[in-house]
């Protein structure tokens, strides 16, 4: 897979969505000299190419006092790319990394439940093939979290006027920022 190739407006079209996902396409067209058609054939065109997306960040209390559960994946070296996009496929883990170090991969994500981590390790992680062990770590207490890195918070659908209840994320490629609306 080659990487993409973001051009110098790109690149600052990105970077002021990453500091205000709420600026208006006249103010960064105005901000980088080009007409608000360029920015908005431009962010349209990232957002096909699935390099951002734009997503509303929920407080973590609305998912239902969650745990933010990290898995520290211990696979065989040749089957670490492949294992990654299993993991990534799975709808409960937010995000997935490969590392260097203690363990080949990290997935994380958001649970109401410890019965589920276990039960998602048990029944899907660990069958799968290279998959040597997994540690997890549950998170305590979070001091700061970049929301902009890796969406932790579960998608909430309407049951009704009144209530909510949360789904677990779709699958992500990559996290580039968050926007409340799309192009303006």
């Amino acid at each position: 897979m080659s990487e993409p190739q973001l051009d110098e407006l790109d690149q600052r079209i990105i970077e002021q969505l990453a500091r205000n996902a709420r600026v208006s396409n006249r103010q960064i067209a105005g901000s980088l000299g080009v007409t608000e058609g360029t920015i908005r054939t431009r962010i349209k065109d990232l957002q096909e190419q699935r390099l951002i997306q734009f997503t509303v960040v929920t407080d973590l209390r609305l998912a239902g006092s969650p745990n933010l559960v990290m898995l520290g994946v211990h696979a065989e070296p040749a089957r670490v790319p492949a294992l990654a996009q299993e993991l990534a496929r799975i709808p409960e883990i937010g995000a997935v990394v490969v590392l260097l170090g203690r363990y080949n991969l990290l997935a994380t994500g958001l649970f109401t439940s410890l019965v589920e981590v276990h039960q998602l390790i048990r029944n899907r992680i660990l069958p799968l093939r290279g998959v040597r062990s997994v540690e997890t770590s549950v998170s305590v207490q979070n001091f700061k979290y970049n929301f902009g890195m890796a969406r932790i918070t579960p998608e909430v659908r309407p049951r009704s006027r009144s209530k909510a209840e949360a789904v677990p994320p779709a699958p992500r490629a990559k996290a580039s920022g968050t926007k409340g609306r799309a192009a303006r």
